[in-house]
This record gives structure tokens, sequence and C-alpha cells, in this order.
């Protein structure tokens, strides 16, 4: 299972990001060198939206499309509709 998901970072930028151990990710953002490089100077980061997809190729075009083609206006839509 691969997971697409947005976290909010404490200067209140959205990250999207890909991961097939959600919560291990998560935890790289916070406390990891491993977290992107994005969110290591951001932290702490806070998971605000998750999708499911069976396959990696899936995942990665929804992140695209999340990540590329979405304004943050259209990010925060999305949050809200699934809270």
């Amino acid at each position: 299972m691969y997971y697409v998901y947005i976290v909010k970072c404490a200067d209140n930028t959205l990250y999207t990001g890909i991961a097939t151990a959600l919560e291990r990710r998560i935890e790289e953002h916070n406390a990891s060198p491993k977290g992107a490089k994005y969110t290591r100077v951001r932290r702490p980061v806070e998971l605000v939206y998750t999708e499911e997809y069976p396959d990696r190729s899936t995942a990665s075009k929804r992140e695209y499309e999340i990540k590329k083609k979405m304004t943050r206006e259209e990010k925060l839509l999305l949050i809200a509709k699934n809270r």
C-alpha cells in the first residue's frame, strides 16, 4: 500500500509526499535527518491529509497532481472536505 499525504509545517506551509509506512515517514519529517529537506527546517509537521493507493505508479501520479497542479487554496479545500 502506498500513501499520498499532505503535512502542515510549523510555518503554515503545506508539503505533499508519498510513503509506504506513513507513521514512520511523519516521524522522519519531525525528528530524523531522513526527513525532506523542505520539512527539516519547518518542524514540527502535522499530518492533515492522506489517500491510499495500491501501487507506486498510481500514487506518484496523484502526488504530482497535488504537488504541482493544485494551488494552495485547492489543497486546503481538499483537506477541509476530508476532515
